[in-house]
Formats: C-alpha cells, sequence, structure tokens
C-alpha cells in the first residue's frame, strides 16, 4: 500500500524509549550499552600489534550471547584548529606559532561501539518491517530479565578483554554522553544533526529513495552487503606504500582507506550479528543438499553447493561460529558538486580495499535509522552477508588520529597526516608512567635534516615553560633565539658567550650574587684552578691539593669579611702575599708545596699576562639565575688553553644549578661541541651528568650529525646512549646504507626502524615543514611534523643571509630582535600573498 504521508514527526518514529542505568532501550525491547573507544595513533602500529588487536576483538566477540549485535560506528569530521590566544602566557613566539595555525582544516575521530542484546525474530527482520515503516510503536515489556543482568555481565567481560590488550581502551558512555547536558551535546542528537557542535539544532530529514538529507547536508551512502562485493583475501592490516621504503613497511588497517585516509565528512559503520551458529550451520546442510539435488538442472547449483561445503567444513574444522556482517560508509556535503566529488572519493576507497563499490539508494534510509546509535536491531537482514568473526573483524578501522598529551608540560608540534598542532610530552607524563626512567635526550640528523630548528623550537617551549636551558653550541645555531630573549628581558636574561677577538670570553669565577660559597662552588674553583696549575698528565700531590684548598677557603673567606671585589687577580694577589706567609708559618716545605711555581704558572692569567682578560670579567655576572644561557665554543674548540677553562665553566655553572635550584626545571644541551668535551678530560663529567642528571629535575642533551661518531665513540656509546630513554631522529636517507648500524647501537625495533625510514617520504608540498621521530623508552614513538611560524623560523634560522638580515635590522632599531622579526615576516607575508593573487 502505498504511503499518501509527505511528512511525519521524529517523536512518532523514534524507536527508542529510555535511557536507564546508562543503557538504551528501544521500544521493541533491545538493551545496548555504549561505549567510546580509544584506538592507536595513526603509522605508529606494527603488524604484530595489528594482529594482536584483532585477536583481542575475536576473543571478546566469542563471549557475546546469541542474538547480539556489535555495531562498531566511527566518525569522521572535518573540524578546524582553534588557537588559544587569550592566554598571558604566551610569548610573541607562542602567539606567532597559534596564529599560524588559526583555522588550520583537519579530519578528526570519534569511535563508540554499541552492543545490542535483542531476539531471535528482530535479527532476522526485513528492511519494510523497520520501525521506520511503522504507524505506531508501542513499547514491549521486558521480561527475561535474568538474561539483561547476564548480558550486562558479558558485556563487562567484553570490555574487559579488550582493554586488557594493552592497545585499545574502551569506556562506558553515561547518561549525559548519550543525551547529552547542559554543555554538551549527546550522542543521539550529534547523529540526527552530523554534528558534534553544542550550537547544532535538529532539522528536517528527508529519507526517501532519491536523497538522504538533514537539513542542508545531503547524504551519500556505500555499503558491504554481499559477498560477491567483497575482496577475495582480507587481512588485519596491509602496507601503506607512500610511507613505505624497500628496507621497511609502513602498516595500516585493512580498513583505513575508509578511515583518516577518507578526507571528507563520513561515518564508517560496522555491524557483526552474532546468531545462533549452530541453526546457522543446520540451514547451510539443508540448502547444500537441495543444491545437491538441483545441481544437473544448473551448474550454479552445483558451483553454490560448494562454496557452501567450503564454508562448513572452515566452521566444523577450525569451530569457527557464524555469523553475519555488514558495513557501510555515510557521507555528506551541503554543497552538490563536492557530493559528486565525494561519493567517487568513497568509491576510491572501497575499492583500495579490493571491494567493489555500491552506492545503495534502495535501503539507504532504513540503513541510516539502524545506524541511530542503540538501534542496531532495526537493521534490515537482507542487507547483511555471512561469514566467521576474524575475517569480519578486518574490516574494523584500527587507528585513530594524533593525541595531545594531557600533561599541563610539553611541546608543540604538528599532525604528520594534517598539520594539526598537538602537545607532546617527552618529559614528564612518560616519567610518571614508567614508560622512561630519565629525562634525558639523544638527537640524531643529518646536516641539513632540521636538527638544530628542531632543538631550537623544543628549547623555546622549554625556557617559555620555566625551564633553566644552557646551551654549549659550535655553530651560532641559538644566536637569533637569544638575542631575542635577552632584548626581551631587557639584557636580563638570554645571555651569550662567544669568542672574538675583540670581545674574548671572559668569567669571574669568585663572583656570586647572593655570596654563597657552597661546596661545590669551592670545587669547582679548586678544579679550574688546577686545571690551569697541572697539565692533563700531570697529576697533583696531595699536598699541593690541600694547600691549593686552603688558599681558595682563605681567599673566600677574606672576600666575605671585607668590601674587596673578588676576582682572579685579587686571589693571585692573596696567594703571592698573605697565604705566602700563612705557609711560612706553618713551614710548608717546597717540595710539598712550589709556591713560586704555582704563581709562575697562574701569571699568564694575572693582571698584564697574555689571557688576564680570561678570568677578570668586570661585568657581576652570577649564572645560577640566568635561564638562558648559550656557549659558542666554536672559534676555541682547538685551543689548548681557553678551552678546559671554557669547559670547566660550564660545567661548574649547571651543576651548581643542579644542586641549588631545588624543583626547578634544568636542561643542559650539548651540539656537536660533546666531541671537543669527550677529548679534554669531560668524559667522566658526561658520564656523570647523564648519570645524576635526573635526580634534580634535569636532563641533559646531546645532538649530532656524525654516525661514525656514534657508532665508534666509547662515551656516546656507554654514557650518553644508554643514559637517554628518549631517542630524538630526523631524516635518515642519508644514512640508508649506515641505517643497521645505527639501528643495533640505539636498539631500535623493526616498527621504529620503519617510522624512522617514512621521515619526510610523503611530506605535504603545500606546507613546510620537516618531520621528526621521537621514541620514548623503546615503547611509545611517532612521527611528528615541526612545523612553525614565519615568525618562529626567523628566530631559528641558521641561514647566514637570513640570519644576517635579522641582526641588521635589529641594529637599525636600536637591538630590537623581536620588532626586525615582526618586520620582515610581515613583508613577506605581504610578498606571499601577492604571489598567490
Amino acid at each position: 500500500m502505498r504511503n499518501v504521508s509527505k511528512a511525519t514527526t521524529l517523536e512518532s518514529r523514534f524507536p527508542l524509549l529510555v535511557v536507564e542505568n546508562n543503557c538504551i532501550i528501544s521500544k521493541e525491547g533491545d538493551i545496548s550499552v555504549c561505549f567510546q573507544v580509544y584506538l592507536p595513533e595513526l603509522f605508529t602500529v606494527a603488524s604484530s600489534v595489528y594482529e594482536s588487536i584483532h585477536s583481542s576483538w575475536s576473543k571478546a566477540m566469542k563471549t557475546l550471547p546469541d542474538y547480539s549485535i556489535v555495531h562498531k560506528q566511527d566518525w569522521y569530521l572535518k573540524e578546524q584548529y582553534q588557537p588559544d590566544l587569550e592566554g598571558e602566557e604566551h610569548s610573541f613566539l607562542s602567539r606567532s606559532f597559534q596564529r599560524h595555525f588559526n583555522e588550520r582544516p583537519f579530519l578528526n575521530h570519534y569511535c563508540y561501539v554499541f552492543i545490542t542484546k535483542t531476539t531471535k525474530d528482530r535479527m532476522r527482520m526485513q528492511s519494510n518491517f523497520s520501525s521506520l515503516c511503522k504507524g505506531n510503536l508501542i513499547p514491549k515489556e521486558i521480561k527475561d530479565k535474568e538474561g539483561v543482568r547476564r548480558f550486562i555481565e558479558v558485556v563487562s567481560q567484553f570490555q574487559r578483554i579488550v582493554n586488557d590488550s594493552g592497545h585499545i581502551k574502551m569506556n562506558q558512555l553515561g547518561e549525559s554522553d548519550i543525551l547529552g547536558s547542559g554543555d554538551q551535546s549527546g550522542l543521539l542528537e550529534n547523529y540526527f544533526t552530523l554534528s558534534r557542535q553544542k550550537e547544532s539544532t535538529l532539522q528536517d530529514l528527508a529519507l526517501g529513495a532519491e536523497e538522504l538529507r538533514i537539513g542542508n547536508k545531503r547524504m551519500v551512502l556505500h555499503t558491504l552487503s554481499d559477498t560477491d562485493d567483497l575482496p577475495g583475501s582480507v587481512s588485519e592490516s596491509q602496507r601503506y606504500d607512500r610511507l613505505s621504503t624497500d628496507r621497511s613497511d609502513c602498516m595500516l588497517s585493512f580498513a583505513s582507506p575508509v578511515g583518516l585516509m577518507l578526507n571528507c565528512d563520513h561515518i564508517y559503520n560496522q555491524f557483526l550479528f552474532i546468531d545462533n551458529s549452530a541453526e546457522n550451520l543446520r540451514r547451510f546442510e539443508k540448502s547444500a543438499r537441495n543444491m545437491h539435488s538441483l545441481a544437473r538442472y544448473s551448474r550454479s547449483n552445483q558451483i553454490n553447493k560448494e562454496w557452501i561445503e567450503k564454508y562448513l567444513n572452515e566452521a566444523h574444522s577450525f569451530g569457527s561460529p557464524s555469523i553475519r556482517a555488514h558495513f557501510n560508509v555515510l557521507a555528506w556535503s551541503e554543497d552538490r558538486e563536492e557530493l559528486r566529488h565525494i561519493k567517487n572519493d568513497v568509491g576510491s576507497a572501497l575499492a583500495l580495499m579490493e571491494c567493489k563499490p555500491r552506492h545503495n539508494t534502495v535501503d539507504a534510509a532504513t540503513l541510516f535509522w539502524a545506524g541511530i546509535p542503540g538501534n542496531a536491531g532495526d537493521f534490515p537482514a537482507e542487507e547483511s552477508f555471512y561469514t566467521f568473526i576474524e575475517p569480519a573483524l578486518c574490516f574494523f578501522t584500527e587507528e585513530t588520529n594524533y593525541q595531545s598529551s594531557l600533561s599541563p608540560f610539553g611541546i608543540k608540534l604538528a599532525d604528520r597526516l594534517t598539520g594539526k598542532p598537538i602537545h607532546v610530552d617527552i618529559s614528564d607524563l612518560p616519567m610518571k608512567k614508567g614508560i622512561i626512567t630519565n629525562r634525558n635526550k639523544f638527537i640524531l640528523g643529518p646536516s641539513g635534516s632540521g636538527k638544530s630548528f628542531f632543538t631550537n623550537h623544543m628549547v623555546r617551549q622549554y625556557y617559555e615553560q620555566g625551564t633553566h636551558v644552557l646551551l654549549v653550541d659550535t655553530g651560532n645555531s641559538y644566536q637569533g633565539l637569544c638575542e631575542l630573549i635577552n632584548g626581551k628581558t631587557k639584557g636580563q636574561d638570554g645571555i651569550y658567550f662567544t669568542y672574538t677577538e675583540e670581545n674574548p670570553i671572559s668569567f669571574n669565577p669568585f663572583f656570586t650574587e647572593d655570596n654563597v660559597f657552597d661546596i661545590e662552588k669551592r670545587e669547582s674553583i679548586k678544579t679550574l684552578i688546577l686545571t690551569l696549575w697541572k697539565r692533563d698528565d700531570e697529576a697533583p700531590k696531595r699536598s699541593e691539593e690541600v694547600a691549593l684548598s686552603n688558599a681558595v677557603s682563605g681567599y673566600i673567606d677574606r672576600i666575605k669579611n671585607t668590601v674587596e671585589v673578588p676576582c682572579f687577580n685579587g686571589f693571585y694577589e692573596y696567594v703571592k702575599g698573605d697565604y705566602k706567609k700563612v705557609l711560612q708559618e706553618k713551614e710548608v716545605r717546597e717540595k710539598d708545596f712550589d709556591l713560586a711555581n704555582f704563581l709562575n704558572v697562574l701569571e699568564p692569567y694575572y693582571r698584564g699576562g697574555e689571557y688576564d682578560y680570561l678570568l677578570n670579567s668586570e661585568k657581576e655576572l652570577d649564572l645560577l639565575n640566568k635561564r638562558f644561557i648559550v656557549f659558542e665554543i666554536d672559534a676555541i674548540k682547538d685551543h689548548k688553553i681557553l678551552f678546559p677553562v671554557v669547559t670547566i665553566i660550564i660545567m661548574e655553572v649547571f651543576i651548581n644549578k643542579m644542586r641549588r635550584l631545588k624543583g626547578i626545571r634544568k636542561m643542559i644541551l650539548i651540539e656537536e661541541a660533546w666531541k671537543a668535551i669527550a677529548k679534554e678530560g669531560m668524559a667522566e663529567y658526561l658520564k656523570y651528568l647523564f648519570k645524576t642528571v635526573r635526580k634534580f629535575f634535569g636532563e641533559a642533551v646531546v645532538v649530532t650529525q656524525e654516525v661514525d661518531d656514534i657508532i665508534h665513540s666509547p662515551i656516546v656509546r656507554e654514557s650518553i646512549i644508554n643514559n637517554s630513554d628518549c631517542k630524538i631522529l630526523l631524516d635518515q636517507r642519508k644514512y640508508a646504507n649506515k641505517f643497521d648500524d645505527i639501528q643495533k647501537m640505539l636498539g631500535l625495533t623493526e616498527r621504529e626502524k620503519s617510522q624512522i625510514l617514512s621521515i619526510n617520504q610523503d611530506n605535504d608540498p603545500t606546507r613546510l615543514y620537516k618531520e621528526v621521530w621521537i621514541g620514548l623508552g623503546g615503547t611509545h614513538s611517532a612521527v611528528y611534523a615541526t612545523e612553525v611560524s614565519q615568525q618562529e623560523y626567523l628566530a631559528y634560522t641558521t641561514e647566514e643571509s637570513e640570519k644576517m638580515e635579522v641582526m641588521n635590522l635589529a641594529h637599525e632599531l636600536g637591538g630590537d630582535v623581536e620588532g626586525a622579526i615582526k618586520k620582515i615576516s610581515l613583508r613577506r607575508i605581504k610578498g606571499l600573498s601577492k604571489e598567490e593573487n
């Protein structure tokens, strides 16, 4: 009979009755439990993990009673990044980063699982018996209360089995999640508006053969509901060629083409129907006998009989339960032209799975209706096909987009697929979770891979979050950032030490702002003077160590009780005068402590000597409370006199921070300078540093670009790599032939190797960025994009011409580096706009 009604209300057709005890109860008596599912991040999962996830789903499915339905619903919604521009703590570069990503489009993923208990009759229902077609829906009474209790217990087991896999997390949704609350929309409201926005309002629904429409959103539906549409074989995962190489494989789930790889608004529905398997098999046995008896009338009967027997043999041989399955992709757009493109894209995505794309218009309305959360019992049985649990689960999508860390501390990187900013904590949260046991980092990347760029980006954000950062560099990589901080703090921070003939490096080891000389400070002064006095191969005698210790203590006591400005000159004069008298009174013999030799060796550092500037700085600068310090040692790394002194000063500065700054985060980052430091008696310091810095809320970072240095240096291998739980690698294509050695040295797994070799393999040409791999503790790793704003680029750049452009303009502006960056970036942005137009 033709339905003459043009329209009806949603209330009159609405199939759900109530949400009670966090369960959805339909008017037909079906009970559904709802879960939000958290999947592993894209491009981070190996084939073995996909197998483990598949196995967990399979074990969980087998616990469900007959006439249960598992409905997995994945939402993929186009959203725009909303920056936080109101925070007062944002710096100039932080705000520029947020503005750079303002309204950046990305595909967001939300995953749900609805487990429904229905009846045998409902499981066999055809599309013309859907609640959508009924005149009046009269609620039915649930009589089997004990069955409901058992079902809830089984669903809890289902959740526990999946969560125990360690790769997936299922959280049960409550009433407010399903129905909504004052500050958020509910799941049902989202489905009927195809939106997750709070302000969305319900609009007219047009559910017909001609079109599916909600308001202005027109939908297309593609289904996999027939075995003829399916591929010849399926698997838990498949190779993603665009990020794979001849030496590595990047794996995604088999259904990934209709997941995050399909860049449009869509919902991917996966239905598994748990029938009575024994009854199904009896029906197939009977059907096979009928086919056999009719085989001489038609060859197709004989073929069908063979297929049925294969299915029966599989079921009986392996004890596989017979189930039904259905999969569909519901995509939509407000623009008709775009919808045509989306229709083609969905078809292409299904074709990548070797499925036959079928645009469904016949049952589209009833399939949309059955997709309502908790209404899987309304599913039309003729749209499903018989299979087993294992192959059906291969059609589940098993990955989600990159997720930001919940930790308040971290750095901003970007999703490598969409470019959405991601907050990543590679220090605190991994420590709390036991993923890593120290915060130390080892960074490896060849020249031009973006290594210095990444480290600039990292240390800038660490500094802005209160970290004391000390950098040892050999190439002026951090000059721009340091000058910017210096200008912003009006010279109170951003201290840059470098050696030039006109302005050589100078220190005052005896100066402290608070006039406190603790044991660490005293020991560092003694070590410094001992280095100046004795050669590397000349060990001091015990009597000489005692005499030197007494001299340092005597001079410190003197400057504490006088107004004398402390410096090395003062110490030298003290030893030459007052301390000489002390030695004479004690009758210290020359062979125990040769004072004349001591003064003669130290004379070049005294007033009028060749290096008198080195330890007599007139700047009253105590580095303890300076939060951003750069030592640029390229010009002196081969100097036999200056380099040992500078390295001891660096050691003293950081150890002083470690010991005295309680509860404050510290970081020491040593660029290529570690090679020079390792040669000059600093090897023991590096070992000590990497082993103990974690106890003082600190982290040591070493950056290098030479593979051979890693492979052949025992210092790096034993001290740095073994004590760095966070490893950061950039583009390794230059080292492709040596990568097996790197993999062995760093202890990388095959999964980590595949991730590293995928770096920069499939970059978006419309965005300017380079990728970086971050591995934590050998268990957690991912590839991120280092994408920054024009202003950040100018602050970090190591290109000489660009750096000089910034510095020259800053000089014209009276040292205003921030102002120079603003002017140059504005000029460049305007230039890009003209080119685009």
